[in-house]
């Protein structure tokens, strides 16, 4: 493969960046980043947002000198395989909107031979992780989001599988399961989705402080919480037990189902050590008994993975 420039662009809740790779001739495992951009994300107008993403891109060829370089996208949400819509966005001008659509119009001009490609957010992270990074050396892999939302990508053989719709991944929408819910005694809590009782409302950054302040009445933040139940506090421990046991379970089916050689884990709670000190544990009791969890990794590339899958997207499978 002859050296490439790519351009990523992840779009997210508060702000959308754009970072020029130079992929080497040894493959997608070498990146070099040679220019990086980001503006704040244009909600409420569509057309302001359309126009935010082409002047980024204009900048970003301006700045290295180049022309119709191959662009890659990661939207929120999903879309929809039917009408092209996309749904269940975070930047509110993009919900139920043709996104994908209309920004091939504006970044492909007539008579340009550019090359785009779009996915979700979070496969984009799992993509970037399964080459070059934490799971870079596994036959197949599942990227976990635990940020504001829950939710993920999974690779084989290096390549991201998406399903059928584009759903593939979206594990924080399991329901769950009963026994836990009633162990617990957890309230029934509505998900941005449409659902109720998703894994999402309780497993995500927010979740885990709305667990604790159901059990104990006090608003904290995750770090905060981990660090009360290490001094002691047997509210915050209880919340890391009822948080863990739910986490695990679902990561459990996934492995149940996909049966990754390694997770690796993405988004702010990623950043915690007790997650990869207890989250082995947290899955077994979940899992037949001679099944082994698979390793738990922490990402890599952080942040920057974003932008990074969003650029392999464009690159021929």
């Amino acid at each position: 493969m002859s050296q490439e420039t790519l351009l990523g662009i992840d779009v997210g809740g508060s702000k959308i960046e754009l970072v020029a790779y130079r992929v080497a001739a040894s493959g997608p495992q070498a990146m070099e980043a040679v220019f990086r951009k980001r503006v704040a994300t244009p909600t409420q107008q569509l057309s302001a947002f359309v126009q935010a993403v082409a002047e980024l891109v204009q900048e970003a060829e301006d700045a290295l000198g180049l022309q119709a370089c191959a662009v890659g996208i990661g939207l929120p949400g999903l879309r929809d395989g039917q009408t092209g819509l996309q749904i269940s966005s975070n930047v509110p001008c993009l919900h139920k909107q043709p996104v994908v659509e209309l920004l091939e119009k504006r970044l492909v001009l007539p008579g340009q031979n550019r090359r785009l490609a779009f996915g979700n957010d979070c496969q984009c992270f799992a993509l970037s992780e399964a080459h070059g990074g934490a799971a870079a050396q596994a036959r197949s892999m599942f990227g976990a989001i635990l940020g504001t939302g829950a939710g993920g990508g999974f690779c084989a053989d290096g390549r991201l599988l998406r399903g059928a719709q584009g759903l593939a991944g979206e594990w924080g929408h399991m329901a769950v399961p009963a026994r836990l819910a009633l162990h617990y005694q957890l309230p029934l809590v509505a998900c941005g989705c449409g659902l109720q009782g998703c894994l999402e409302t309780y497993v995500s950054g927010s979740g885990m402080r709305r667990l604790h302040q159901f059990f104990t009445g006090k608003i904290c933040e995750p770090a905060a919480i981990a660090a009360a139940a290490e001094a002691g506090d047997a509210g915050a421990r209880h919340t890391l037990d009822c948080y863990f046991d739910l986490l695990g379970y679902g990561l459990a089916q996934l492995v149940l189902v996909l049966d990754p050689e390694v997770l690796v884990l993405g988004g702010g709670l990623s950043q915690m050590p007790l997650m990869y000190q207890r989250l082995p544990g947290a899955m077994r009791p979940h899992l037949f008994a001679q099944v082994q969890p698979p390793q738990v990794l922490p990402p890599r590339f952080g942040d920057a993975g974003g932008t990074r899958g969003a650029a392999l997207l464009v690159l021929p499978s």
